[in-house]
């Protein structure tokens, strides 16, 4: 049920090549619009960060406008405002700063400069409702492969491993890439590799037994190329869908693996996985099969919720809100490298 007295926030994510502005009001969705730039990114092989601002600019208000629209509420409405202020892309970062800034200033309303991987695990509270504390939170997108414990969304999340070299996300679009899949890499190598044999060949799994909590895909990326690579020399045909399987099972098996020990090591019963690659259903179902068999009550927002968007700004700004966090002063600045540590700036 929707309380009147619970904050109506407004939402600005625009960290890579989706402008997302979503409104919530507590946990409750209202709102959820995006405008994305993947097309104009496709023919490049991947996002160009000036195209990536331009078209955030282009595109703000007519998506906040239409966010408005959807949740039935006008600007004045509006209790507080968030945004992500990093990680993310320098120029696309500053353009949703920059608007968000605005509004603020304009609506006397306060402004909360959050995380944008924070706001991936605070999202899950629309659909979930209030996160266990604490919760092992798995974000794996095209920039970050992070696994956290979470022991409070708006004011405690603390890194216990990240990628050291290519995330996986940056792993799919350049293996897509390899077989001739186009961009995003994603989706595409999901689709294929439902028609392929996990077990057709076996790639390497960075890290696997390392003792660390951090991951690795670029040898596994490589690993693709240069079998990719020994096929066409041999003048042999690539099989796409078993190569596009094969490698898909090495990461998730990597990423719930890890996800699993980390909840053994800290004696936490609840995960929760976040990030665009969070849509995958491989991992998904992976994830699921090994959380029931240790005992592990796992969480994954629905896939439109996975990728980036306004809404999960809104919701951790609203918990915020909620939680009495002191609102970001109107100088905040986009921090393209912002640890997550730093909640809200």
């Amino acid at each position: 049920m929707i309380r009147d007295s619970e904050p109506l926030v407004l939402g600005i994510e625009t960290s890579c090549d989706e402008t997302g502005v979503g409104i919530v009001r507590g946990t409750t969705l209202l709102a959820d619009a995006i405008a994305s730039s993947v097309d104009q990114h496709a023919r490049f092989g991947g996002v160009v960060p000036e195209v990536a601002s331009r078209a955030h600019l282009e595109v703000m208000t007519p998506t906040v406008e239409r966010a408005l629209a959807d949740a039935g509420v006008a600007m004045r409405d509006v209790d507080a405002l968030a945004v992500t202020a990093g990680p993310g892309l320098p120029g696309a970062l500053m353009v949703g700063v920059a608007a968000a800034k605005a509004y603020a200033l304009a609506l006397g309303k306060p402004l909360y400069g959050v995380n944008h991987l924070a706001a991936h695990v605070a999202v899950d509270q629309l659909e979930h409702g209030p996160l266990p504390r604490p919760c092992v939170a798995l974000l794996v997108s095209g920039g970050h492969s992070s696994l956290l414990l979470v022991p409070d969304v708006a004011g405690d999340v603390r890194s216990l491993g990240a990628t050291v070299d290519d995330a996986a996300g940056e792993a799919f679009d350049k293996v897509a890439r390899v077989l001739d899949l186009g961009f995003p890499g994603g989706p595409v190598i999901d689709r294929r590799a439902r028609e392929g044999d996990r077990d057709a060949i076996w790639f390497p799994r960075g890290k696997y037994d390392d003792g660390t909590y951090d991951f690795s895909f670029s040898g596994l990326k490589t690993a693709v190329a240069r079998w990719v690579e020994a096929r066409e020399r041999a003048g042999e045909p690539v099989p796409v869908a078993d190569v596009a399987a094969s490698f898909q099972e090495a990461v998730v098996d990597v990423l719930t693996r890890k996800a699993l020990q980390v909840c053994r090591d800290h004696g936490v019963h609840d995960l929760l996985i976040g990030g665009g690659v969070a849509a995958n259903s491989r991992l998904r179902a992976l994830a699921q099969e090994r959380c029931d068999a240790a005992g592990v009550r796992l969480r994954v927002p629905r896939p439109k919720l996975c990728t980036d968007n306004g809404a999960m700004v809104a919701a951790l700004g609203a918990e915020m809100v909620s939680s009495g966090v002191a609102p970001s002063d109107l100088g905040l600045h986009a921090d393209s490298s912002l640890p997550i540590d730093s909640i809200r700036i």
